[in-house]
């Protein structure tokens, strides 16, 4: 038993790891095989809203801005003044240009510096329950000269906001209108009774082996967001189970302009894991490079070093552009992380040599929220608005919100202070963020 030794020996290693073609070819003979099942089914749904351009064309129709607002004027919506009122505030560039943010923070030298903009982090908050909340998040910012998010994650039932008085159009319409991307998270996922044999916290170690969406799951979960990808142009969900990953992969291959983001519950804790799920982008990607993996939430667990281990090989493959790392930098106070949880003197770190990545904040600064009465908890997401208003407590969560959006510009100034750079809501912060 030699101990392997030499440049040599490590190459004639490596090279054992290459994948010969031949492999790829049984990968196809699966997925074009006119018998195979697995992928009947998923064809099936797909058709039964058309072919991949047609659907596109719905999508791109119901996203548009005056779309929007028209179903909002039909619905008699009450929050169709509010989106009104926010065009307003960007046509009039009423919020603070980035170059006066600067300002702000360094004073007369920023006019002086260059911010390191390859590098820009995507400022992201989540979650964004209610369409009310980024209203008040947005008259607050414009008061205190504070930065609105670039990003957008929700966690609000589906269903639920599509009857509430226009909540769902409106919130798409707002992010529109401010240029932010979005995420909504659909109702197919493993709360919602997937696993029969589940239930809350006495059968908590069931959960241990994966979110659950088992059997049929993945096509229902295909087939609720094609109908809100067609219906309202919501294209980026949330994606928690590898059979969604993969369908996400297949749908984008065959031309719907899908995207998601892998959520931190799948637990990618490693280099390893995120190269494993990177292989199946790269496997899955259009001609064009392009896949709909375009957010990627690693493990709360990771650290700097895996990070970068990361960003080596989604260079590597293709992706730096194309798949942004989501990092929490601040979590829910409860129910999720041990306390204090603050990552944003790592993210200074790594935010000057590690492109596309987006600072999330999940909660307010610990500190913050050890001082509330009802500091935020990740189970607060899984509660009905109803429940919520009859316990009394929409305006507690709203103070849990725009606690997490003073995180956000607590990040921001920090990012501003080491000469950093940041991406708040586009639209509305638009003037001088290069010059």
């Amino acid at each position: 038993m030699g101990e392997v030794t030499g440049m040599n020996s490590v190459a004639e290693l490596r090279d054992r790891l290459r994948i010969p073609e031949d492999r790829l070819a049984d990968i196809n003979a699966v997925l074009l095989d006119s018998d195979s099942q697995v992928v009947n089914d998923f064809l099936a749904v797909v058709a039964k809203y058309g072919t991949p351009e047609e659907i596109n064309a719905k999508a791109a129709e119901a996203r548009s801005l005056p779309s929007l607002m028209g179903r909002l004027e039909r619905q008699k919506s009450p929050y169709l003044d509010d989106v009104k009122w926010l065009i307003e505030q960007r046509d009039q560039r009423r919020f603070v240009s980035i170059a006066d943010y600067r300002r702000s923070v360094l004073g007369p030298k920023a006019d002086d510096m260059e911010f390191k903009d390859d590098f820009a982090v995507t400022l992201e908050i989540s979650a964004a329950q209610y369409f009310p909340w980024v209203i008040t998040e947005a008259r607050q910012a414009l008061a205190g000269r504070e930065l609105m998010p670039g990003r957008f994650i929700r966690v609000r039932k589906m269903k639920e906001s599509e009857r509430d008085e226009g909540d769902l159009l409106a919130f798409a319409a707002a992010m529109e209108v401010m240029g932010a991307s979005y995420v909504e998270t659909l109702d197919t996922k493993g709360t919602d009774g997937s696993n029969v044999h589940l239930g809350g916290p006495a059968t908590i170690t069931g959960y241990f082996g994966g979110v659950g969406q088992p059997n049929h799951y993945p096509l229902k979960w295909l087939d609720e967001f094609l109908y809100y990808y067609t219906n309202y142009g919501v294209r980026q969900v949330l994606n928690i189970n590898p059979g969604t990953v993969l369908v996400g992969y297949l749908l984008h291959k065959l031309g719907v302009d899908i995207e998601f983001k892998i959520s931190v519950f799948m637990g990618n804790d490693n280099s390893y894991a995120c190269l494993w799920t990177l292989i199946g982008a790269k496997l899955f990607s259009r001609d064009d490079g392009t896949s709909p993996l375009i957010g990627f939430n690693l493990s709360n667990s990771v650290n700097n070093e895996t990070i970068e281990i990361t960003a080596q090989f989604r260079k590597d493959l293709g992706f730096e552009e194309v798949v942004r790392f989501e990092h929490h930098i601040v979590e829910a106070y409860k129910s999720i992380v041990i306390q204090p949880y603050n990552r944003r003197d790592e993210l200074v770190a790594i935010a000057d040599h590690v492109a596309n990545i987006s600072a999330k904040h999940e909660g307010g600064d610990p500190e913050i929220e050890a001082t509330r009465d009802h500091p935020s908890d990740i189970l607060d997401y899984f509660r009905d608005k109803a429940e919520i208003l009859e316990k009394g407590k929409m305006e507690a969560l709203l103070g849990n919100y725009l606690d997490k959006h003073a995180a956000v510009n607590a990040t921001a100034r920090a990012l501003t202070e080491h000469g950093l750079s940041f991406i708040a809501a586009p639209e509305l912060h638009q003037a001088a963020s290069r010059g």
